[in-house]
């Protein structure tokens, strides 16, 4: 059969790695292998009652049908009073933009601003399908490598090293997948003004905003209109496979926005929507925010322990649920010896080749979206298995441990 040619930016969207990883994971499972899982991105938390309840309600008062494409106003004004509750922010419910999730709010936001052959500058590590967004729209990601040094974020100084001429903005996460760092809010005020100067965009994704533990978190709204931010009810609020986000974007670009939404995907799920309105409540608001205190009791835990059985931590994550490890101490390959940590710890990792090029042998990333109990017997597997073990690449196949 002669099947008519895939268009040529398909082959420039590369697939998740980790999922072979997990495949062999739940391989394992079958087997009836114990294995712990550090690699899943979401909330072991699941939607709250009072939100459970609210989708039953929609769902027996028949909201199932469509609504506008720029979601439910009442929706959209409790979101509007979430930045000014939280952040101190007035920000205008016509501004606000509900999508299905944040892979659905950064869709949009490419569609919008992205031409063929724009150079859209994000760092290297950074969550794969930023640059997939991007490249979706035939653009061209321009990734900056970033180390410890910069706590794997973009700073002023790498952004007027790497603008050149085809750039037409920055996607950048605060806090990020999969370093769980931030951008200091000063540093990031330079970098959105020296993107302003030179014309360009700013996209700021903060889908792990709330999940801040070191600090009041602060969004980059407050650095002007001009600024395009995205959230999700996915993680703070704990609704991954309810598939719903949001966007706010200038108020003259929200016409176009609408269009696009009107055209990709009509409107955001209906009940979704609905359910999401009990978010807000004192009494789920209480319930995230005992969440958050659990996370942040995890990341206390995690970090220290990691380190103390020589897995280097180079810098301490302040948000989100991850861990970067520097595994370079016992590998240059962080995929093998993720496979091997998986084989003979029975612990499963994410190895860094997913998140980009960049010293990605080195890294691995570990997810704390686990209860405690699986954390530190995570951390006693792995400690027996490294002590055993020892530094330095190891001879053989890791399958033949």
């Amino acid at each position: 059969m002669n099947l008519p040619a895939l268009a040529r930016r398909t082959a420039r969207i590369q697939p998740f790695h980790t999922m072979e990883l997990l495949k062999r994971a739940r391989a394992l499972e079958l087997s009836g292998k114990p294995v712990l899982h550090m690699s899943i991105g979401e909330p072991d938390f699941t939607a709250p009652e009072p939100v459970v309840e609210a989708l039953e309600r929609a769902v027996r008062a028949g909201h199932t049908q469509y609504t506008g494409a720029m979601g439910l106003e009442p929706l959209r004004a409790a979101i509007a009073g979430h930045y000014a509750h939280k952040h101190g922010l007035e920000i205008a419910p016509s501004r606000v933009v509900v999508t299905a999730g944040a892979t659905g709010a950064l869709t949009l936001a490419c569609c919008a601003l992205v031409d063929p052959g724009d150079r859209v500058l994000m760092t290297d590590p950074s969550y794969p399908c930023n640059r997939h967004f991007v490249a979706a729209h035939d653009g061209i990601p321009e990734l900056v490598p970033v180390g410890p040094d910069t706590r794997f974020q973009l700073t002023l100084e790498l952004l007027e090293r790497h603008w050149r001429d085809g750039v037409k903005g920055t996607l950048l996460a605060s806090p990020a997948n999969p370093t769980g760092t931030s951008i200091p809010f000063d540093e990031l005020s330079r970098i959105v003004a020296a993107t302003r100067e030179r014309g360009g965009f700013s996209i700021v994704d903060e889908i792990y905003l709330g999940l801040s533990y070191d600090a009041n978190p602060r969004s980059a709204l407050a650095l002007g209109e001009d600024v395009i931010v995205t959230n999700s009810f996915s993680k703070y609020f704990h609704m991954t496979g309810w598939r719903l986000g949001w966007l706010v974007v200038p108020e003259a670009f929200a016409k176009v926005f609408e269009k696009l939404s009107q055209n990709l995907y009509i409107c955001a799920s209906t009940l979704a929507q609905h359910a999401a309105l009990a978010c807000f409540t004192p009494q789920a608001l209480a319930e995230f925010e005992r969440r958050r205190d659990e996370f942040r009791r995890r990341r206390d835990y995690i970090v220290p322990a990691l380190r103390e059985i020589g897995l280097d931590v180079p810098v301490t994550p302040d948000g989100a649920f991850y861990v970067y490890i520097d595994c370079s101490r016992y590998s240059d390959d962080s995929s093998a010896f993720a496979d091997e940590l998986l084989v003979n710890a029975l612990v499963s990792l994410v190895p860094g080749e997913d998140f980009g090029s960049h010293q990605s042998g080195s890294y691995l990333r570990l997810s704390y979206a686990t209860p405690m109990e699986n954390l530190r017997e995570a951390v006693d597997r792995l400690g027996r298995y490294l002590a055993l073990r020892g530094p330095g690449p190891r001879a053989g196949s890791p399958r033949s441990a």
